[in-house]
């Protein structure tokens, strides 16, 4: 996982975390409409951030596998 993944991360988290704060704060207030909108505004953020994940998840396994692949093999061992 690349640094440049690790800030992605974080950042849409954030925003995910603020977009959250938005709506219960709408819906704390009674403000049915605006926490409506809200919700759809966070939803979309943490889809955002589930999909981010999953392409970097995908990416690490790809990378692991990659690397599993181009190792030397093992030696046979010697049996006496």
């Amino acid at each position: 996982m690349l640094p440049v993944d690790h800030l992605m991360l974080d950042a849409k988290q954030a925003l995910l975390e603020e977009q959250h704060r938005k709506f219960r704060r709408f819906r704390e207030e009674g403000r049915v409409g605006e926490a409506m909108q809200q919700f759809h505004a966070t939803l979309s953020c943490a889809l955002d951030l589930l999909n981010y994940s999953l392409h970097v998840l995908e990416q690490v396994l790809a990378d692991q596998q990659q690397r599993h692949r181009s190792r030397p093999p093992d030696p046979p061992s010697s049996a006496n």
